[in-house]
């Protein structure tokens, strides 16, 4: 089943930057193409953002469940991919 992937991201934070380039490296792969991320910049939409339990970014969420918070590696978001 497809979940419903969220990201919580500052535009300034070097972890969040790294986090999008290992997206896109890896929706370049045709199993990942598809993958669907709502991107939730948390300064912009601080009303949305404040809904949610999380201390770090980046910050991922896969059907409303944090499953990852804080620097991620390209093998951490391919993980995130899978679920």
């Amino acid at each position: 089943m497809k979940k419903h992937i969220k990201l919580f991201y500052l535009e300034n934070c070097p972890y969040c930057r790294q986090a999008f380039s290992f997206i896109e490296a890896l929706k370049r792969q045709d199993e990942y193409k598809d993958i669907e991320i709502e991107t939730i910049e948390e300064s912009k939409e601080p009303e949305t953002a404040n809904r949610y339990d999380y201390y770090y970014v980046p910050t991922f969420y896969a059907d409303e469940v944090k499953v990852s918070e804080g620097a991620v590696t390209l093998e951490k978001v391919e993980a995130i991919f899978k679920l």
